[in-house]
């Protein structure tokens, strides 16, 4: 399970956001994606956790909680959509 966290400062790091999920758990990995013209952050990030466990109580302490002023959204990330990429079914005319 990854944690998406959102809603965080343009400032932060991912070595911020490690030592801050690691009161948690062991952090395995954050990614903070930037924007693809500006290469400047986007305000979120995901980190990926050793095990459920310590990602269920970091999103459950951490959800809501002010953090560099602002309030995080922390919960479970959902799965990437395909966008675009593939064409829709052909008719086939006969």
């Amino acid at each position: 399970m990854t944690i998406y966290v959102g809603n965080i400062s343009y400032d932060v790091t991912p070595e911020d956001l490690t030592e801050v999920f690691g009161d948690y758990g062991t952090v395995k990995r954050v990614s903070l994606p930037t924007d693809r013209e500006t290469g400047k952050p986007r305000g979120f990030g995901f980190v990926e956790m050793d095990n459920d466990d310590e990602e269920t109580a970091a999103i459950e302490e951490l959800d809501g909680a002010e953090w560099l002023g602002r309030q995080m959204r922390v919960n479970k990330a959902k799965p990437r959509e395909n966008k675009g990429g593939s064409f829709p079914k052909q008719k086939s005319f006969s």
